[in-house]
C-alpha cells in the first residue's frame, strides 16, 4: 500500500475534475501535469489555464516517468491506471464525483489536505458558500415579493418558473444531483422533482412535452454533435419552446464540483429573472 506524502513535491492529475481542483490550490511548481481533457473547452472550465501545464493521457507509462509523489483522481477514471501505479509505489488520492452543491466544499478541502493546501482551499471554500447564500438570498428575496411568475407546480416550489433539464440520450437530473441543485439555486422549480425523478434518468419525449415546462435548458451543442445529440434537434422541441424559453449554459462550468459552478447558477439566475420579466408583461 502507498502511502501520500505529508507535502507533495511532485503530483499529476489524471481526471478533468481534480485537474481544476489542483490547478486552483496548487502552490507554484507543485502541479506538474494534468490530463489532455483540461485543456478542452467544451468540457473544462480551465482550459486556459491548463495550456501552461504539460498533459498527460491516464497511461501508468507515462506517469510513472514523470516520478510523482502523488496523483489524484476521479473514482471512474482509468482504474487500471490507478491499480498498476499503486502497484509500483505510487500514491495516489482518488475523489468521487461530487454530486451536490456540498459536495464541491468537500472536493475543495480534500484537494487541499493532499496538496498540504488546507489554507488556501479554506478560503476558497468560504468565498464560494459565501456566494452561493447570495443567490439564496435572492431567491428568498424574489419568493416574497412575487418576483417569480405565480404559477405553481409542487408546493414546495410554488411560484418559482418550471424548468426542465434535458441532455443528451435524452437524460434529465433530478434534485440529488449537482446539476439539479444549481438549477434550483439559480431560482427554478425542475420537472424531474414533480415526475418522480431523483437522480440521472432518462426523460421520454413525450413525458417532457405533457409537462410543459416553462424553461428548457440544455447544454450547448458540440460543434461536432453526436447521434447521442439528436434528441436535442428534435422538431418537437420547436413547438415546446422558442429561443425566449430555452436556456443554454456551458457544460464546462457545471460537469465538475468546483466553485465554476458558480457561473452556471449565474448564468441561469438571469435566464429566470428575464423569464419573470416576460411573464409580468403578459
Amino acid at each position: 500500500m502507498s502511502t501520500v506524502m505529508a507535502d507533495p513535491v511532485r503530483v499529476v492529475s489524471m481526471n478533468l475534475c481534480t485537474d481544476q481542483l489542483a490547478m486552483m490550490l496548487a502552490k507554484p511548481g507543485q502541479l506538474v501535469s494534468v490530463s489532455y481533457i483540461a485543456r478542452d473547452p467544451d468540457a473544462s472550465a480551465m482550459a486556459d489555464v491548463a495550456q501552461g501545464y504539460p498533459i498527460n493521457h491516464g497511461l501508468a507509462e507515462e506517469i510513472y516517468l514523470l516520478q510523482p509523489d502523488l496523483v489524484v483522481t476521479g473514482t471512474f477514471s482509468a482504474p487500471a491506471t490507478t491499480a498498476m501505479l499503486r502497484r509500483l509505489g505510487v500514491p495516489v488520492a482518488v475523489f468521487d464525483p461530487a454530486t451536490s452543491l456540498q459536495d464541491v466544499a468537500a472536493r475543495l478541502l480534500q484537494m487541499g489536505a493532499a496538496l498540504n493546501r488546507r489554507d488556501a482551499a479554506e478560503e476558497l471554500v468560504a468565498e464560494f458558500e459565501q456566494q452561493l447564500a447570495a443567490f439564496d438570498q435572492v431567491n428568498a428575496a424574489g419568493a416574497n415579493t412575487g418576483d417569480a411568475s405565480g404559477r405553481t407546480g409542487t408546493d414546495a416550489d410554488a411560484g418559482r418558473p418550471r424548468a426542465a433539464l434535458y441532455d443528451a440520450n435524452t437524460y434529465t437530473s433530478g434534485p440529488q444531483t449537482l446539476a439539479g441543485q444549481i438549477l434550483e439555486a439559480a431560482g427554478f422549480a425542475n420537472i424531474a422533482s414533480e415526475l418522480g425523478y431523483t437522480g440521472p434518468a432518462r426523460l421520454p419525449l413525450e413525458q417532457l412535452v405533457m409537462a410543459k415546462p416553462d424553461m428548457l435548458v440544455a447544454n450547448t451543442p458540440h460543434d461536432s454533435p453526436a447521434r447521442s445529440e439528436e434528441n436535442l434537434t428534435h422538431p418537437v422541441l420547436r413547438h415546446l419552446s422558442t429561443p425566449q424559453t430555452t436556456g443554454q449554459i456551458r457544460q464546462a462550468d457545471w460537469v465538475c464540483g468546483t466553485p465554476h459552478v458558480l457561473r452556471a447558477i449565474d448564468r441561469l439566475a438571469v435566464e429566470r429573472r428575464h423569464f419573470t420579466k416576460r411573464d409580468r408583461a403578459q
